[in-house]
């Protein structure tokens, strides 16, 4: 099923270190499996339940924020050279797995994504968490997809979880979504 993943997240190739890739597939296989969705299923997930009738889906919204986040790493490498570190492969693998903790996020019910019971007691930055901490990821992707969302306010974010936090922010919000 590792083929699949990368058919739905071509970024993934994007990642160097081939072991933090394996690590950032599995992770997602995982959800996928506790989560007892199909991965055909994926594609019809919303990336929201916040928006009404949310016509966009979990992997585009994915693909979306990563490619976001790519870009304003761009932006900020090109201005700003030898002043700012950013790891292109934490932040691509931070990207990639910030919203992993949806697939537990949400169930399945009448053809609809709801909130799961899982979801009603864990948002998805604490399950995706637990779920990259599990796989061995790096404590710095564990940190992106912790601090990503709301939950992350008012803390420390690396640069790859500002990165992060803000193109997930203009994704949902250029869609209409409200905090």
């Amino acid at each position: 099923m590792k083929p699949k993943i990368k058919q739905l997240f071509p970024e993934l190739e994007q990642i160097k270190d081939e072991e933090l890739r394996a690590k950032v597939a599995s992770t997602w296989l995982e959800a996928i499996e506790k989560g007892e969705w199909g991965i055909t299923e994926l594609e019809k997930v919303p990336f929201t339940l916040l928006i009404p009738d949310c016509k966009v889906n979990l992997v585009d919204h994915t693909r979306a924020v990563t490619q976001t986040a790519l870009r304003v790493a761009g932006a900020l490498l090109e201005f700003y050279k030898e002043k700012i570190k950013i790891d292109l492969d934490l932040l691509i693998a931070g990207a990639i797995l910030h919203d992993v903790g949806k697939i537990l996020e949400y169930a399945k019910q009448r053809g609809k994504a709801v909130k799961s019971r899982t979801g009603k007691l864990l948002r998805h930055p604490f399950s995706g968490s637990a779920l990259a901490y599990k796989h061995g990821l790096p404590e710095e992707v564990v940190h992106m997809i912790a601090t990503h969302a709301r939950e992350g306010d008012g803390g420390y974010r690396s640069v790859e979880a500002m990165i992060v936090h803000y193109a997930d922010f203009i994704n949902f919000e250029s869609l209409g979504g409200k905090m």
